[in-house]
């Protein structure tokens, strides 16, 4: 495994922020990964690229850029997958299913019915209502309407329901996380500083990548470090994934992997599968059957109670013309933090350890026979 911080500008990297496009960063990426692969004797390694958030950009914009070298001794690209990924314009992604976001997760916002009225009004005012039911649908109609334009917002402050949603539920929960929307108060805080609906740093704490002693340890620069750094790719050209890239990737992959948990608001998981219903690879457009498999996730023992994670059915899974859909229960917007088994079985899928996400198995790295245990569980004994 290797963790990159890029572009340049980011946390630990060294060098002035020039990249203003997806294209840029990509170019930027590859020389560096050619040098990292002389470096370390690394050559003809297969290459699986994976990321988060904005890697809905970065991810694709480099695996496209690797493909398009043909060359397979630096470059061998066998898939990739991303994580509650920024694929479309930004409204798509967050206004156009704000509303019904809020309306499934009433219990977790608490806002009083007259305002939810209103929401619902101004949704169906702004055409999201109709939106949401003629193209979430499968197989699709035909391409998005307004989609053609790269980056188009909502203009009008009638219609942008998201941010009033944001303030409202601000009121009624002060510690309401934008990322996961179940989080209640008291405040939480992440030893890398970040996410959350505002900066938090409690009293006497500091950012763990921020300790002079964590930067010596692994020969890092002595220097302030954030996981998200101002004036780096403020302007960004490139089109959204989605529209060509994405497609153009899936085709040339053993597999791609979109992956996003319910309760993200930042960026909804509706919003991305709009984003998907409005692709065409494979010579069709989006999905033709809606996603209903199950994600399977293995039962396992451990013992370890500051690494427990979730195992039973935790979301729903699809694949169609070698794109897989993964929607993760309990999740908000940074998987492998949430649902770390989830991810762990994501990735067995990716590198092809396992024939899909609905498989009914152990882990491929599990020891014995976990049978009984699954058995137990999902008959509620306790032993």
């Amino acid at each position: 495994m290797v963790w990159v911080e890029q572009p340049v500008g980011t946390g630990f990297s060294q060098g002035t922020p020039t990249a203003t496009s997806e294209e840029m960063v990509a170019e930027q990426f590859l020389g560096f990964f050619r040098n990292f692969i002389d470096t370390f004797g690394l050559q003809g390694k297969k290459i699986y690229v994976t990321g988060e958030s904005y890697a809905g950009l970065y991810v694709p914009y480099i695996t496209d850029a690797m493909f398009n070298t043909n060359d397979t001794n630096y470059f061998d690209v066998q898939g990739s997958m991303i994580y509650d990924p920024v694929i479309s314009p930004g409204n798509v992604q967050t206004d156009i299913p704000a509303v019904a976001f809020e309306e499934y997760w009433s219990g977790l916002f608490v806002l009083n019915a007259t305002y939810r009225d209103e929401l619902r009004s101004r949704a169906d005012a702004c055409g999201f209502t109709d939106y949401m039911n003629t193209y979430l649908t499968y197989p699709p109609p035909g391409p998005l309407p307004e989609m053609a334009t790269p980056k188009r917002n909502v203009s009008t402050a009638e219609c942008s329901v998201w941010n009033d949603i944001f303030d409202a539920v601000s009121l009624t929960n002060p510690c309401f996380d934008v990322y996961q929307v179940a989080t209640t108060c008291p405040l939480l805080w992440d030893v890398l500083g970040f996410p959350g609906s505002f900066d938090y740093l409690p009293e006497g704490a500091e950012i763990y990548f921020n300790r002079t002693a964590v930067q010596e340890a692994i020969n890092a620069p002595i220097q302030p470090w954030a996981e998200c750094s101002s004036g780096v790719l403020d302007t960004d050209t490139s089109a959204p994934s989605s529209f060509e890239v994405i497609p153009r990737n899936i085709e040339r992959s053993k597999r791609t992997i979109i992956s996003h948990g319910v309760l993200d608001m930042i960026l909804i998981a509706n919003g991305t599968l709009l984003g998907i219903q409005n692709m065409t690879w494979g010579g069709m457009q989006g999905f033709q059957s809606p996603p209903v498999e199950e994600l399977y996730i293995p039962y396992h023992s451990e013992l370890n109670l500051g690494t427990i994670a979730a195992s039973g059915v935790m979301g729903t899974v699809h694949t169609e013309r070698g794109l897989t859909w993964v929607e993760v229960a309990l999740s908000g917007h940074m998987v492998p933090q949430y649902q770390p088994s989830v991810a762990y079985r994501q990735m067995e899928f990716l590198l092809g350890r396992i024939p899909s996400l609905g498989y009914v198995s152990d882990f491929t790295t599990q020891t014995g026979d976990f049978g009984n245990v699954m058995a137990i569980a999902m008959n509620g004994t306790c032993v």
